[in-house]
């Protein structure tokens, strides 16, 4: 069994046994013990100080092209191995092949992206924002605001779900910025990230201290985190208000940007017809949210809205798909739907289906462990996919209120007005996205203003986009990630919005001449 390192201070170190015991990791297909991991005998004091006396000053003497330069080998390393981290993927984390490309190829991607923004940032090594402004009665006092890198460092939390573009996605920003990175991936799939590390430094292109990697407990790391520093975190709300109520953070005021789970929703509109482009849209995009990574996304729809007099058909075009899906081992060829990551993670969900059944009724799936294709009998961590309805959106309770992460959603009807789907949705208390499928512009203004407030990205869906949309899960670079309330009030990627993170704003202040010289401008 391999014993998983971690990558701190120019080397690779592997836990010691002590207090902090090895945690095992396993194929979920299987049950098959693949791993063990721990951080027991790392000085966090001195990974951080490495970041913050190597890896930070080297970063920030860099241009964004020259950091760009960075990213684009980093894409380069991942994409170069993408068939190893694919097996990887599915061995650890029980992805079908496309679903751990979604993983795969969203990290090399999203690398990729954030260096052509680099690229086009060119040789300055600040940004400036907005318009300059006269402060005085004449240009001998003048203002400007500047994007400066922060002198410390990124720590990124993960989830268990993305092991490789949860790392990448975080990294590209914090690194193009000129801020070092240390990446902490979830214990349970950190094999995926381990070796997504292990190619990067084998490549030789990063400068000492600008990445590093912690399998296992962070120990005292995140106490030691100051004003200067950034936190980053992907996971539950939960876990997420422990940690922004830790007391070193709260009394630096270390910048903490927050991505949680948050009950999505998708709205069929009244004027979407069966059989029409839009339906079939639909159709496709929610079988597929609820499914892919065994719903096991930030972004997966949990809520589905229709208009009541239509709940019944609807319902039976969502079964009729969701019966063909085969749930497995994903070295199945037949199969496209694996398990759940983790046994946590299947007791999670067997016990979520039981409380969202306290307001709804399962009408498609049994909300118990399945047996799943090409798997050991009794083995393996398997869920068939789960639709409950529920036939008063507003009394549902649970549905808007706890999140199963797992191929799980529920129908709810509502009126058919804008103003009704946006006050249902925004009973979840905030989401990362909602989609709404309708080719009526007024409907969609409307939803929009009733709703935007509400969610980090609306995604439209009609007969214009069916044949591009890549479906409301998709968390594309070029825009916003994150969400208002329940899922977490951060914002990543959205191009420079997530850069801006790990940039400090100021104001500098003095002559038109002396600030236009100093920005560059005539």
């Amino acid at each position: 069994m391999k014993t998983l390192k971690s990558y701190v201070l120019g080397s690779w170190q592997e836990g010691k046994e002590g207090n902090l015991s090895f945690v095992t990791l396993v194929d979920p297909s299987t049950e098959e013990e693949i791993a063990r991991a721990s951080s027991e005998g790392i000085d966090f004091g001195a990974v951080l100080a490495h970041a913050r006396e190597r890896g930070g000053p080297a970063l920030r003497a860099m241009t964004f092209g020259q950091r760009a330069a960075l990213l684009k080998e980093m894409s380069k390393a991942l994409r170069d191995h993408r068939d190893e981290l694919l097996d990887l993927s599915a061995r650890n984390t029980g992805t079908t092949r496309p679903d751990g490309s979604f993983d795969v190829d969203g990290a090399s991607g999203t690398l990729a992206y954030y260096a052509s923004l680099g690229w086009r940032l060119g040789d300055r090594t600040f940004l400036t924002e907005g318009e300059g402004v006269q402060l005085a009665k004449t240009e001998g006092f003048y203002g400007r605001h500047i994007l400066v890198p922060r002198p410390g460092v990124a720590v990124h939390v993960n989830a268990f779900n993305f092991p490789a573009w949860g790392f990448a996605e975080k990294a590209a920003c914090a690194l193009l910025a000129g801020m070092p990175v240390i990446t902490k991936p979830a214990t349970a799939t950190a094999l995926v990230t381990e070796r997504c590390i292990e190619l990067i430094v084998e490549a030789g292109f990063l400068p000492d201290g600008a990445l590093q990697l912690i399998v296992g407990s962070t120990g005292d790391l995140l106490d030691r985190l100051g004003p200067e520093d950034v936190l980053a975190f992907t996971g539950s709300a939960d876990t997420a208000l422990t940690l922004r109520s830790r007391g070193n953070l709260l009394a630096a005021n270390t910048r903490v940007n927050v991505e949680a789970d948050s009950l999505n929703a998708a709205v069929l509109a009244p004027d979407v017809q069966d059989g029409s482009a839009t339906f079939g849209l639909f159709l496709k995009d929610v079988v597929r949210e609820m499914t892919q990574k065994t719903g096991q996304k930030c972004t997966a729809v949990r809520r589905i809205l229709v208009p009541a007099d239509r709940l019944g058909g609807v319902q039976d075009a969502l079964i009729a798909k969701l019966s063909a899906v085969v749930v497995g081992n994903p070295a199945d060829p037949a199969v496209r739907m694996g398990p759940v990551a983790t046994a946590q993670q299947l007791r999670d969900t067997l016990a979520g289906i039981g409380e969202l059944g306290k307001t709804a009724r399962i009408v498609h799936g049994t909300g118990q462990r399945a047996d799943g294709v090409g798997a050991p009998a009794g083995k393996g961590f398997f869920v068939q996919p789960t639709l409950l309805r529920s036939d008063d959106a507003r009394s549902a309770g649970p549905v808007h209120s706890r999140e199963v992460f797992a191929p799980v959603a529920t129908l709810l009807p509502y009126d058919g007005t804008a103003a009704d789907a946006a006050e249902i949705v925004a009973l979840g208390g905030g989401t990362l996205v909602t989609s709404a499928y309708t080719d009526d512009a007024g409907w969609a203004g409307d939803f929009v203003a009733r709703g935007g407030g509400g969610t980090g990205r609306i995604y439209l869906g009609s007969e214009g986009s069916a044949a591009d949309a890549p479906g409301s899960g998709a968390a594309l670079p070029q825009t916003l990630h994150g969400g208002p309330g329940r899922a977490g009030g951060g914002e990543e990627l959205g191009g420079l919005v997530g850069v801006k993170l790990y940039l400090q704003r100021v104001a500098v202040q003095g002559s038109k001449a002396l600030v236009d010289g100093l920005v560059g401008e005539p």
